[in-house]
């Protein structure tokens, strides 16, 4: 497992320019399927048993959100959810979107 997840979120105050390139290469490259859209998010969708298998997983990744103090964008329905994760106060990707989805990866 990656060792992003043994690191916290840090709250982005903004005025640092998102992550590009080769940064975030490096961070994805720690973590188990996520992708990267655009150089913006990242997005991974899990797949479960059925409805309530997903909404478990949903309440734990936003128990863990609210914890960190790093929201994701979830969307989820009968055996599927899918996360999006960005830092929206600079609109773009930080390292502490790398260290929620591996974290969620470990839920």
């Amino acid at each position: 497992m990656s060792e992003l997840a043994d690191l916290q979120c840090v709250p982005c105050r903004g005025g640092v320019p998102p992550l590009a390139g080769p940064e975030i290469e490096k961070l994805v490259g720690q973590l188990e399927e996520w992708q990267v859209t655009d150089e913006h998010h990242l997005s991974k969708t899990y797949r479960f048993k059925d409805f309530r298998e997903s909404l478990e997983f949903v309440n734990r990744v936003g128990a863990l959100a609210e914890q960190q103090g790093h929201h994701p964008d979830i969307c989820f329905g009968w055996g599927t959810a899918e996360i999006r994760i960005w830092t929206h106060k600079i609109d773009g990707l930080t390292e502490s979107d790398f260290v929620l989805a591996a974290k969620i990866d470990k839920l």
